[in-house]
């Protein structure tokens, strides 16, 4: 008997093509067009400063040191990774790669534990977290160093987690100040000449890892929801136009901007022993799971700022949604 093709079965055979060639477009821009990810992971034992392209793939271990590493964050020509380690003693200090894992320098010293280290946009400086004793919040200061180590300085008492501005003129940072028995912590802005201070949230939920958009507009933060689970919110730099963007209950954190700003990776702690490296587009719209390790912690990622991250926007996934849903309603 002879196939007679209906007006119904030639437009479900069109839309199937149109989603395989659509379906392969996407994972080819986003494999190629994003850059790779730099994030810790304690799957080996310990933790571990490791990369992988944006779909998840190619995982590599460029430390592989019995030591803690952690907190990596690129250069703005991509080519070193800045992050913390404990490999020289108790105290973790700050240290630099090139992006292959090679050419390690130790850049801080001491007994004072440095991390969460963040590169000026114009690679000559990195700001830092100085703890004394991390059971001692009253005496977290951020300091200034040059990029080779040299002329460090103290920007800003009580606080941590420096974010620097895309123009260079600013640092966020996290600070307990503003409350009694550092009950709750928000986002301040400094100037990078420590000329200035600006408070930015005014909440009683505490906010932590600011990280600036691209443009310099935004924040994007992760914050305890009624629940306590830590949500990722974007929120204009003045305070206002604030968006949370994670409803699960679990707890997400780390935040990082892609550098053309359509999309933000993150983390999903999912108990004490297992947490996965995430992406979503910047308007909240989710995109994909990149890491899955049974019992590791894959957290604190940070893109590539050479690469350039798919644009995906809500509407463009609006629209293949409906174009899914068509084509099993002609089934």
């Amino acid at each position: 008997m002879r196939f007679k093709p209906t007006l119904k079965s030639l437009l479900f055979a069109g839309l199937c093509i149109c989603l395989t060639i659509g379906e392969l477009w996407l994972r080819n821009g986003f494999a190629s067009n994003t850059g790779r990810i730099v994030f810790t992971s304690s799957r080996d034992g310990n933790g571990e400063i490791y990369v992988m392209d944006a779909e998840g793939r190619n995982q590599e271990n460029l430390t592989n040191h019995p030591a803690y590493d952690g907190f990596p964050d690129w250069s703005p020509d991509g080519t070193k990774i800045a992050f913390a380690s404990t490999r020289n003693g108790v105290a973790s200090q700050i240290h630099v790669m090139d992006a292959d894992g090679r050419n390690l320098i130790r850049l801080t010293d001491g007994p004072r534990q440095k991390l969460a280290p963040d590169w000026s946009p114009d690679g000559q400086k990195i700001a830092f977290t100085v703890h004394p004793d991390f059971r001692d919040d009253v005496a977290h200061h951020i300091d200034v160093m040059d990029a080779d180590g040299k002329n460090r300085e103290r920007l800003e008492a009580f606080a941590e987690e420096p974010s620097w501005s895309p123009d260079g003129q600013q640092i966020a940072f996290v600070s307990w100040r503003a409350w009694a028995k550092l009950q709750s912590r928000d986002i301040y802005v400094v100037g990078a000449d420590g000329q200035w201070l600006k408070r930015v949230t005014h909440d009683v939920a505490s906010q932590y890892s600011p990280s600036f958009s691209p443009d310099g507009q935004q924040f994007a933060y992760y914050a305890s929801d009624n629940e306590g689970f830590g949500q990722i919110h974007v929120v204009d730099t003045n305070g206002i136009n604030h968006k949370r963007h994670t409803h699960n209950r679990e707890n997400h954190r780390d935040p990082a901007w892609s550098p053309d700003g359509q999309v933000i990776a993150y983390c999903v702690w999912e108990g004490n022993d297992l947490s996965t490296i995430h992406m979503m587009a910047a308007d909240g719209q989710y995109l994909k799971q990149l890491s899955d390790v049974h019992g590791a912690r894959d957290s604190q990622p940070d893109i590539n700022p050479l690469g350039l991250a798919v644009s995906l926007t809500s509407k463009t996934t609006t629209t293949w949604g409906r174009l899914k849903k068509r084509a099993s309603n002609l089934r």
